[in-house]
């Protein structure tokens, strides 16, 4: 980018950040960051009870697994909703309610998950391979559900016994593992589904080292111990308080002050100056996921219903949003305004994975003059005036201004449309947008970072794309249990991608999470999800 551009991204940062109340400190040269991802409890001293409070950066939505679309709700949901399966610190899926791994048959058609018995929702309801199979087909058939894509081609799911369920498949689904260990695999009481029905996410009731207790709408959510878990041993809070605080520089201010022992995130504006600070521990991990800016290319009556082209010429001329693309100067803006935190992201496999290749890590060069080409090829004025609606949190609207710099370059007009981090979802969901600019915790099985938001017609496909190419590329690799034939299509998938660029990758973060010294047990893997469902407050030394 120019030195001009430069100039101009800093004068517009320099709007954002007069209120912040720490100076932007640069920490050492890329690739210094180490990786923190906690400390289990072991056999450290600590208290039986107590409250932790945990600021939220952002509202959840519904605290129901079927339809939630937001990783503030997967933090909330970690404590009191446990999955069939889990990753741990190095990304290895783990049972949790499951016994073990799933099992599949020779032709890759039957799925045979092992489950737990003896133990019971919150409720008190006996949890099973029943209780197992009635969320998993609420999973699949709920209209308004976000998992269904996730499950793949189900032809259908029952218990066989009380210890084992079945997932019987039209064609095999190699990701199927990696989708239970996260919303999919969550396992809710019957009990309560049959009582509460699409409102369960009001009163939600699975089982968890804590229960749900209560929620005040855009201020708190709360937790506390279930008595009936069946790890309970090991849960040392009584209470979790999930306080909902969007600004950066008010979690940052009280974690100094000792009024929240958590911040779910930090920014990279506040996090050199709090690693500082010996009454603070920062734990931080790479992430699976990326932000992007998607485009509505056929999203007009609400997602998972049939596309309708949309007459601009970037939802209908691939060569106006590869412009856009081209535009992006994702060094300079990724260093410019995290302060060398965050790395470029070019598509939605993370290099650290074993499916990364020089293919998917390959990101499209900043090029404005053949930007202003293509734009002149598709035949639209200069500057073309793209409408983008973003969160209005203090970093995404850093970035956010930045990215309108760059891309003046290369012949757009940007407009920023701030709305708050709840109506961003529905407004993804409902398609009312030209350009949004969001996020993607990421998940272990590249299948779930691309088939979800790309697939024709999935309930996550918010841009309503369609590339039967793309579909058929995406099924191959789903159907692979080779990791190096999964690798090369995933290669071949984000090159089709990144001609069409329905989705633009930006930046990939850094889990950046911030918490008491006087707290032990908090853990952050590169799933993104903050547990906290066996933190502790550590003893405090008499005499």
């Amino acid at each position: 980018m120019s030195p001009r551009s430069l100039t101009v991204i800093f004068a517009t940062l320099a709007t954002v950040v007069l209120t912040a109340c720490v100076p932007v400190q640069h920490p050492g040269a890329r690739g210094e960051h180490r990786d923190d991802f906690g400390t289990p409890v072991g056999h450290q001293a600590v208290e039986n009870g107590g409250e932790l409070v945990m600021g939220l950066s952002n509202e959840p939505d519904r605290l129901d697994p079927t339809t939630s679309s937001s990783l503030y709700t997967r933090y909330v949901m970690s404590t009191i909703c446990e999955k069939l399966y889990d990753i741990d610190s190095t990304s290895h899926l783990v049972p949790q309610l499951a016994t073990a791994l799933p099992t599949t048959s020779p032709d890759g058609l039957t799925v045979t998950i092992p489950v737990r018995t003896g133990i019971r929702f919150a409720d008190g309801t006996p949890f099973g391979a029943q209780a197992v199979a009635t969320s998993l087909q609420r999973h699949f058939t709920l209209k308004t559900s976000q998992r269904r894509s996730e499950m793949g081609p189900v032809k259908d799911i029952r218990a066989t016994d009380a210890s084992h369920v079945v997932i019987t498949y039209k064609r095999p689904f190699a990701p199927i593992t990696a989708a239970l260990a996260d919303r999919a695999g969550m396992i809710m009481s019957p009990a309560a589904l049959a009582k509460e029905g699409v409102n369960f996410g009001d009163h939600p009731v699975c089982v968890g080292p804590f229960k749900f207790a209560g929620r005040v709408p855009q201020t708190s959510i709360t937790v506390v111990r279930d008595p009936l878990y069946y790890d309970a041993k090991d849960v040392h809070l009584d209470k979790i308080t999930y306080r909902i605080m969007s600004d950066a520089n008010i979690r940052a201010a009280n974690l100094r002050s000792g009024d929240i022992q958590v911040a779910d995130t930090i920014s990279p504006q506040d996090v050199d100056a709090l690693a500082k600070d010996p009454k603070l521990r920062v734990l931080q991990s790479p992430s699976l996921g990326y932000q992007s800016v998607t485009i509505n290319t056929g999203n007009v009556d609400g997602v998972g219903t049939p596309r309708k082209q949309i007459d601009t010429p970037i939802a209908k001329d691939p060569r106006v949003r590869q412009a856009f693309s081209l535009s992006i100067d994702r060094r300079t803006l990724v260093d410019t305004v995290f302060n060398n935190w965050f790395d470029p992201a070019c598509s939605p496999v993370a290099p650290q994975t074993p499916y990364a290749s020089d293919a998917s890590n390959a990101c499209p060069a900043f090029d404005p003059r053949k930007s202003r080409q293509l734009l002149r090829e598709a035949g639209v004025r200069i500057p073309y005036p793209v409408s983008m609606q973003v969160s209005n949190t203090q970093d995404q609207l850093r970035y956010a201004q930045a990215l309108q710099a760059s891309v003046a370059e290369g012949g757009f007009d940007l407009k920023i449309v701030p709305v708050e981090y709840s109506t961003l979802l529905d407004v993804q969901k409902r398609g009312t947008f030209e350009a949004l600019m969001l996020g993607w915790s990421g998940r272990i099985d590249p299948d779930a970072n691309i088939s979800r938001f790309l697939t024709t017609g999935s309930g996550g496909n918010y841009g309503g794309f369609s590339s039967s190419a793309l579909d058929s590329l995406l099924s191959e690799a789903s159907r692979s249990i080779d990791v190096g034939e999964r690798t090369k299509l995933y290669g071949q998938a984000t090159r089709l991608i990144q001609q069409q660029n329905p989705i633009v990758y930006t930046y990939r973060l850094r889990n950046l999470t911030v918490q008491s010294a006087q707290v032990t047990g908090i853990q952050v893997y590169s799933d993104g999800v903050v547990r906290l469902g066996n933190a502790a407050y550590l003893k405090t030394q008499e005499g």
